[in-house]
């Protein structure tokens, strides 16, 4: 919102050009006497305009009252421009893997000590942030998922949620992808306003917990009109799961600041998540390091696209009584001084 001072009939200040012109033509012309004199000649010398101090003063007051009644008449008015957004939004579910294998660090750059699950939460608060007129839910899951957080417009709120999770948070081990997309289809589901329904799943395994598998899920997903975009992270290698407490999800180091490995993570079959994808008519989506999941998250953003709409307009609150009051004070004024210190005696 921005607002503007401003004059409805602005034109109708021209007037106030010609209060200079009739000061002068009232000081030229003066005001006429109405002494009688039995002398012509007297008379001649006396008959020049007569002059008066205290109408000179008094014309101080009389011009100021004239322009201000004009500048009240031209319309003083405070424009306030307002802006309402209406907007078609997308409502996305965030399904987010909380298994242990989300501890591995081979998605970390040279020098830097970051966990899969690290990463994944710093891109997915990236996103949200772009989506500042759609309704975001988020699901963590290991063996059972997490409702993290319903739909909600407060993604300050969801952020603060997301902050919250740690690899370790679900205790019951094992990755159960059918049951999370289930979840959160089900969520989607029960807004029954939305015209649009993403489920975003990001995993880093295969699917060995729960009661749904992963394709039936991405059925269901589908018959409730929800498109799935699935995305696998991790290399494509063996890499080494580091020694951490699930209590907090933190590393812990041996004596010499190193990490301690505990067991070898094999590379994840993703054909299933294509399936889902593909179930859906959304898109399945690769990513070994941090830059390809920025990308990844990047292209979702681009392909589904909240339709905004700007309604602009203006609502004037009036200012001409403040020039009117001040033209009625000095008349006041004029009128007491006119009747008092002033007056004339006829």
């Amino acid at each position: 919102m921005s607002g503007n001072f401003q004059f409805q009939y602005p034109w109708l200040l021209l007037l106030l050009a010609l209060l200079p012109i009739y000061a002068f033509l009232r000081g030229r012309i003066g005001r006429p006497s109405a002494l009688r004199f039995s002398s012509s000649d007297l008379a001649r010398a006396a008959g020049a305009k007569a002059r008066g101090a205290a109408g000179r003063w008094m014309m101080f007051l009389r011009l100021p009252v004239a322009g201000l009644c004009i500048v009240a008449l031209a319309g003083p008015r405070f424009a306030n421009d307002r802006t309402e957004t209406n907007t078609s939004g997308v409502d996305i579910m965030l399904v987010l893997d909380l298994s242990w294998s989300m501890m591995a660090q081979d998605m970390s750059g040279p020098q830097e000590r970051v966990s899969r699950f690290e990463l994944a939460r710093e891109v997915l608060e990236d996103f949200i942030h772009k989506r500042p007129n759609d309704r975001l839910g988020l699901i963590a899951f290991s063996a059972v998922p997490y409702v993290a957080s319903p739909l909600t417009l407060n993604h300050d709120w969801l952020i603060r949620n997301l902050d919250r999770l740690f690899v370790g948070l679900i205790r019951d081990l094992g990755t159960a992808i059918g049951d999370a997309t289930a979840c959160a289809a089900k969520r989607l589901a029960a807004i029954k306003e939305g015209k649009s329904r993403i489920i975003i799943l990001l995993t880093d395994g295969d699917n060995n917990r729960g009661d749904i598998d992963p394709v039936p899920a991405a059925q269901l997903a589908a018959a409730l009109g929800a498109k799935i975009y699935t995305i696998g992270i991790g290399i494509e290698e063996p890499c080494q799961l580091p020694k951490f407490n699930p209590a907090n999800g933190k590393l812990e180091l041996d004596a010499a600041g190193n990490l301690i490995p505990t067991m070898t993570l094999q590379p994840a079959n993703y054909e299933v998540l294509g399936k889902m994808a593909g179930l859906s008519k959304g898109r399945f989506y690769r990513a070994t390091n941090r830059t390809e999941l920025r990308r990844i998250y990047d292209d979702i953003d681009r392909l589904e696209k909240t339709e905004v709409k700007l309604k602009r307009y203006t609502t004037y609150t009036p200012l001409f009584e403040w020039p009117l009051l001040a033209a009625l004070a000095l008349f006041a004024l004029e009128l007491v001084l006119a009747n008092t210190r002033f007056r004339r005696v006829p």
